[in-house]
């Protein structure tokens, strides 16, 4: 596998620059090495301009971002709704690298965490959580990395592990693990580990929960059955942005290398599959979009290059050729 043949050329680059503050702050510190005053002055722009911007002013004064299109989600009641669009709305924030000391995150994050509650749950604060583990590590990451980490509702994730390594939002009815629901755990253990203020024995903790359930993804070579071998889901194998709570190759892959796991072979076929996916431009393109909702467009049109995609590709494997070439 030659890597170094998938590398960007300067016009890729110059593309992914062509674009939003959300893209090209992430360009800025993955891909070209800027200095850092460079890469946080335009991280700065994410708040005041674009995509971040636009999903900011569309908070509502009570903290959430509406209940969505018309007949979506129709089997929910309308609370509901509007607490999933909140939850995708501020996963996308991060993705988008919102600044979490910014006037505009702090007086964001203070709505949400002062207006929204969940009342089916005797009027739980959100940031506190609900039941299910897929959403209480998203809304664990959200809370650590945009407020204050949450000992409870990590110490709460860190009792609902399964015996595999991973987590299900079906347990205890099922004892399997979800890809789904592992994803979303980790990504939120490893912001909260990071927000710091912790004893050495609850971050020990945290970070072997991490490992185990990481050796729960890489042990099944990110996309095959333990007992078969054989892909789990196709879909798996087609990258959309944004993810929302879906597992993909790229989401796990990418959230190894945020977590600076050091590749081994258990990830080259999940790496072989990355770069297929490349077109012959050498761009990525937006496969798959998923029927959850946030009130803001950003790449919308399948089957045509995306940024997001390329710029996750190509960091993924400018990760994976870095390890190959300490060896």
């Amino acid at each position: 596998m030659r890597l170094h043949d998938y590398a960007p050329r300067p016009a890729h680059i110059k593309w992914l620059l062509d674009s939003d503050p959300a893209i090209r702050w992430q360009v800025l510190r993955d891909l070209t090495g800027e200095a850092p005053n460079a890469i946080a002055a335009e991280r700065s722009r994410v708040a005041t301009e674009g995509w971040g911007a636009q999903l900011l002013a569309l908070q509502s004064p009570a903290g959430n971002w509406g209940a969505g299109p018309r007949r979506w989600r129709a089997d929910l009641p309308k609370e509901h709704r509007d607490l999933l669009i909140t939850l995708y709305s501020l996963s996308v924030l991060m993705d988008l690298g919102l600044d979490s000391a910014s006037k505009q995150a702090r007086q964001m994050i203070e709505r949400v965490d002062k207006r929204l509650v969940f009342k089916w749950l005797n009027n739980r604060p959100y940031l506190h959580g609900e039941t299910e583990p897929c959403i209480n590590g998203r809304i664990l990451g959200i809370g650590s990395y945009f407020k204050k980490p949450n000992d409870a509702l990590a110490n709460q994730l860190l009792g609902e592990q399964l015996e595999d390594g991973g987590w299900n939002c079906e347990a205890p009815k099922s004892r399997r693990s979800s890809f789904h629901s592992t994803i979303c755990v980790l990504e939120g253990l490893l912001e909260y580990e990071r927000a710091g203020r912790k004893s050495a024995a609850v971050t020990k903790s945290v970070t072997k929960a991490r490992r185990r359930g990481e050796n729960y993804l890489l042990e099944r070579g990110m996309f095959r059955s333990l007992r078969t071998g054989k892909v789990i889901d196709k879909r798996w194998l087609r990258f959309s942005f944004p993810t929302f709570w879906h597992y993909d190759i790229l989401r796990g892959l990418d959230y190894l290398r945020n977590a600076r796991i050091k590749p081994d072979d258990r990830v080259d076929d999940a790496i072989e599959t990355v770069i297929k996916r490349r077109h012959q431009n050498g761009r990525w393109p937006l496969n798959l979009l998923h029927p959850e909702h946030i009130p803001l467009k950003m790449e919308t049109e399948l089957g045509r290059a995306s940024r997001w995609n390329t710029l996750r590709a190509v960091r993924v494997l400018r990760w994976y050729d870095n390890s190959k070439c300490e060896l």
